[in-house]
């Protein structure tokens, strides 16, 4: 089987697309004797861990070690989520690991993230490798990750998100977010106000907690910025390389846990320096150069959306500002949509092929319904696709604006699918993409 059909067989596997379990998963993971014996990092958090991992990945990789990373959702290729050296593996390379999951489950059932989990694992299990970072999915206590005991893990931000799994207040969402930590180990907690649960988790089991304010600092004004830990310090950095505001937030995260580990993963300031000045992460407020400017992102709940609209504040002058927007239908997209609206002028709602999605219509209704504060004369749109409204957009844009593609990996993923999109104002067809 290719790795198209092993992806179509785990969809098919389990009634449930997300079962808050972790039984099934290790006893898996007990069976294929999953294992690294190199140091691993674990990564946490409501948003931010994706940034995270690309900047550990990065400095890393510039430091001469051999990473491999384990990063999702994918946004066109699912081989994108399993990357070696910085780069994402063969899709060929991937299906006997699948075909060994397949094996050792037995009568076992694993819902699609799970089984993929346990498959790209053992993957990175067979490379020699000096580190390996694994991207938590949903929560952390009881996500598929968290069968692998860490030497460090961080947690980023916390904020609400799927609180039908993980609760409705950021006390309850720290706790689930906490079950990735270990005892005896350290933990980075890069959130600068973490909910109490977080401390009360590492005092209970003995965890070496490090937090941001407390254990490690950082400080920067227009140019540079600088950051301190409990023995190290760096300063006169250029910013890193992913744009946003709250990138130093999870610069600063990575160089704790990388400070934690120094005595089995010594990075050099070389290292830091050029592997933040060089990460890339495609997606997270990504500005594609051109007229007009094109920006990708996929923040789709309300803190990620506010972060978001700060940074398109922080662009300067557009004239008019035209949004495409998929989400799924269980996010909180009066909370998102009255975060972003002041800033768009029209919006291009789009379905999205997942049973998930809120249809175009939805969204518009959602929009409509909220009655929120928007430029005079705003406009509504729905179409078929992401690339259909991205298209619309383009026709509908001059030079000078901005159009803005966001919401759910699948929104962005759609626009990419054949490279990345050259925009023409008043063109209802872009030019020929530019391949990745």
């Amino acid at each position: 089987m290719k790795l198209d059909d092993w992806l179509a067989h785990c969809e098919r596997l389990h009634p449930k697309t997300i079962d808050m379990t972790l039984d099934r998963v290790a006893t898996v993971r007990e069976r294929l004797d999953i294992a690294f014996d190199c140091p691993s990092i674990v990564v946490a958090g409501t948003n931010g861990k994706g940034s995270t991992c690309a900047m550990l990945e990065s400095i890393a990789l510039h430091a001469g070690y051999r990473v491999g990373l384990y990063i999702k959702p994918h946004l066109v290729h699912f081989q994108e989520r399993c990357r070696v050296g910085g780069a994402p593996v063969t899709a060929e390379s991937l299906a006997p690991h699948f075909e060994a999951v397949e094996a050792a489950r037995g009568d076992i059932t694993l819902t699609y993230f799970e089984f993929t989990t346990l498959a790209i694992m053992r993957r990175l299990q067979h490379e020699p490798l000096d580190l390996v970072i694994l991207e938590v999915g949903l929560g952390g206590r009881l996500d598929a990750v968290n069968v692998i005991d860490a030497d460090c893990a961080i947690i980023t931000s916390i904020d609400l998100d799927h609180t039908e799994f993980l609760g409705a207040d950021r006390e309850s969402v720290g706790r689930e977010k906490a079950g990735i930590m270990r005892t005896g180990r350290p933990v980075v907690v890069s959130d600068p106000v973490p909910p109490a649960s977080l401390a009360d988790r590492a005092l209970e089991i003995g965890a070496e907690l490090r937090q941001l304010g407390r254990d490690f600092t950082f400080s920067g004004d227009r140019t540079q910025w600088q950051w301190a830990g409990r023995g190290k310090r760096y300063a006169g950095m250029a910013y890193p390389a992913l744009r946003g505001v709250n990138q130093l937030l999870n610069a600063a995260g990575v160089l704790a846990a990388f400070e934690a580990l120094s005595d089995r993963l010594p990075i050099s300031a070389q290292a830091v320096r050029t592997g933040l000045a060089l990460v890339e992460l495609p997606g997270r407020f990504q500005v594609l150069a051109g007229q007009p400017a094109v920006v990708l992102d996929v923040a789709h709940n309300p803190h990620a959306v506010a972060a978001l609209a700060q940074n398109l504040d922080q662009m300067g002058f557009f004239p008019r500002t035209h949004a495409v927007f998929g989400a799924m239908a269980d996010k909180d997209l009066a909370g998102i949509l009255a975060r972003i609206a002041p800033l768009v002028d029209v919006w291009h709602f789009t379905d999205l092929p997942m049973p998930r999605a809120a249809t175009a219509a939805q969204l518009e209704a959602a929009f409509l319904a909220a009655g929120l504060k928007t430029p005079p004369g705003v406009e509504t749109h729905t179409h078929a696709s992401p690339l259909q409204a991205l298209h619309a957009a383009a026709a509908g844009a001059t030079a000078a604006d901005r159009i803005l593609v966001f919401g759910s990996f699948y929104t962005v993923g759609g626009v990419l699918q054949q490279g990345l999109p050259r925009v023409t104002a008043g063109a209802a067809e872009p030019k020929p993409p530019t391949l990745h």
